[in-house]
């Protein structure tokens, strides 16, 4: 059936064959100009109409005073038209009351996406009573080396504070609608050590908004599945460092930054949650998790990380451009999450987190932004098929307090400032995860 919208461009059609342009003086328009309302005006005007209850009664039957692309009946659009042509003063005034009607709702959508268009990751810390948003002590999910509480660290401060973006407010996460909204889907994470840090972030705030629901937790071939049966959502995580291959050959452990075979695993989800970086810049026999890299028929001993980081996170963007219809499945990628082991970026003496307790203040970091945030620019650029950045980088780096530190896997012979505290930044990032869906792509629904 035609569409409000297509009955429009009818109307304008015939209002332009019916009426050559006529002289309103300098501001004249002969067909919709910049100025819609103006332009109706001088069509009624011109034409000396006046509201007639039939007419009313046509738009308000045909169901147009309502919603724009409510579809008309055919035989209701044959009215229309047939009206339209056999009484040509009643057709303008229709038309211009329908147009009036596209202009005035076209406006609000405008203001809707204004409002939904602000930048959520651009703003800064601000101290709240209110947070945590849940307790880690009622939620024993979460993996040893991020319970910074837990293992001992007594200052609570870093617990206190809420991403507050400069020009908007964010709606407050709400784990029970979450789970409403994307009720009978599946989630799945997909990345490094600092994805798995954001997955129990997730399952803890959905954990603490429905504490009486049942859930059920397994591990089993690579994939992690926290599911709430109640609601029929799954948010699962699969632990890829790299995203691409990583195989053993005669030759030793082999990265192959165009071959992306774990894919296969990541298909048939409502949602995925992308991320990777961190483990590219490792390098010695003890912590780099490769001895070769490999693309097409050559295989290097080493190469410059960031360009080896762009040839894999390509591969990867190659994998949803074939493997992904987005009607069906929502793509994320976590931006670059940066460590805090140098002082001097944040304009202090010291050597990295440890005792840090508070944010840097404001919205900008000294240092910038690091390197590899400009190949997952490019990357996400160049895709044919569209992917979400999760744009974490800035506001993490204002988190210098947000890490273990000593009070993680490694205690006090350890000082993790890479990866983050639960509860703690990586509830922001699932929070602004929420927010996105809400405010994008008819609210996530």
């Amino acid at each position: 059936m035609p569409s409000l919208r297509k009955f429009i461009a009818l109307c304008k059609q015939g209002y332009a064959s019916a009426n050559p342009p006529q002289d309103f003086g300098p501001k004249s328009r002969g067909s919709m100009g910049s100025d819609p309302k103006a332009t109706v005006g001088q069509m009624l005007h011109s034409e000396h109409l006046a509201l007639k209850g039939g007419v009313a009664e046509a738009v308000v039957e045909a169901g147009l005073e309502d919603e724009e692309e409510a579809p008309i009946p055919l035989n209701k659009f044959s009215e229309l038209l047939e009206m339209g042509f056999k009484f040509h003063n009643k057709c303008t005034l229709l038309c211009a009351l329908v147009v009036l009607i596209s202009f005035l709702h076209e406006q609000a959508n405008s203001d809707t996406e204004k409002a939904s268009g602000c930048d959520i990751f651009k703003g800064s810390w601000v101290y709240d009573e209110s947070y945590p948003l849940y307790n880690t002590s009622s939620c024993g999910l979460i993996e040893k080396e991020f319970d910074c509480q837990k293992n001992g660290r007594s200052d609570e401060l870093y617990l206190k504070y809420r991403w507050n973006p400069t020009s908007c407010d964010l709606p407050r996460f709400d784990g029970e609608d979450f789970l409403t909204r994307f009720k009978g889907q599946k989630i799945l994470f997909v990345g490094d050590s600092l994805i798995l840090n954001q997955w129990q972030s997730l399952i803890c705030m959905l954990h603490s908004a429905v504490p009486h629901a049942n859930y059920t937790l397994v591990r089993k071939a690579g994939i992690s599945t926290f599911a709430l049966p109640d609601y029929g959502v799954s948010v699962m995580m699969n632990r890829n460092a790299f995203l691409v291959d990583l195989v053993t050959e005669k030759i030793g452990r082999v990265l192959k930054l165009d071959s992306i075979e774990g894919g296969n695993a990541w298909k048939g989800f409502d949602m995925l949650i992308f991320n990777t970086w961190h483990w590219w810049l490792y390098s010695g026999s003890k912590l780099q998790p490769w001895d070769y890299m490999e693309e097409g028929n050559t295989t290097y001993k080493d190469m410059d990380r960031l360009i080896a980081f762009e040839k894999g996170l390509t591969t990867w963007s190659k994998w949803v451009d074939s493997n992904i219809d987005p009607t069906k499945t929502r793509v994320f990628f976590q931006g670059i999450s940066p460590t805090h082991y140098n002082g001097s970026e944040w304009n202090e003496p010291t050597k990295n987190c440890q005792g840090q307790t508070q944010p840097i203040s404001g919205s900008t970091y000294l240092r910038g932004s690091p390197p590899p945030v400009s190949v997952v620019m490019k990357v996400l650029s160049n895709m044919l098929k569209p992917a979400d950045l999760l744009n974490v980088t800035t506001l993490s780096q204002l988190r210098k307090d947000g890490h273990p530190s000593l009070y993680g896997i490694g205690g006090g012979n350890g000082n993790d400032c890479s990866h983050w505290c639960l509860a703690g930044v990586p509830d922001t990032r699932n929070h602004l995860l929420y927010a996105s869906l809400l405010l994008t792509r008819d609210g996530g629904k």
